[in-house]
């Protein structure tokens, strides 16, 4: 199963708190945890990560905490993903090359990577705008009709054998 780490899962979540509150400039880790009901730790965590990978801009101080370092609407999820997660790729094979033992002879390595910029790609193409929006159907329909399209031999469309008369 593809899923995302709880600590990714909580980035998300944390920016979308940041992005869809823009009545207050900053908030700290204690407000941001109690208005996502999330553990004070875990979203203090979080935020030195989204912050020193410059996702988010920590101010210290009295009246200190974290804001979104640019416009919700310039912000990926596919770079949030990337940042707390690392590469995003379905098999070590898409990382790149000698990742894999099998890899000179595999016959879904090429298959495997194309899928995996496909999910890259759509997930480039949906913003923590989008995620706040609630425009992410919209976005998924915009993309989707050429994304995914494996090259298949005229061989592999024919019905086998046995189904044929």
């Amino acid at each position: 199963m593809f899923k995302l780490s709880k600590t990714t899962d909580y980035g998300i979540v944390l920016m979308a708190e940041l992005a869809s509150d823009s009545s207050r400039a900053t908030q700290n880790a204690r407000e941001l945890a109690a208005s996502s009901e999330l553990p004070v730790p875990m979203v203090s965590k979080v935020l030195k990560v989204l912050a020193k990978e410059g996702l988010l801009i920590s101010q210290r101080g009295s009246k200190g905490g974290y804001s979104l370092a640019g416009e919700p609407d310039s912000m990926p999820v596919s770079e949030m993903i990337r940042v707390l997660e690392g590469p995003l790729a379905l098999t070590d094979c898409a990382l790149g090359p000698a990742r894999c033992e099998h890899e000179s002879g595999c016959a879904v390595r090429e298959p495997w990577q194309q899928i995996s910029r496909v999910v890259e790609q759509a997930l480039a193409g949906i913003t923590l705008a989008d995620l706040v929006g609630g425009r992410v159907e919209r976005s998924m329909n915009e993309m989707t009709s050429n994304m995914l399209q494996i090259n298949r031999s005229p061989e592999a469309n024919r019905p086998p054998q046995s189904e044929q008369r």
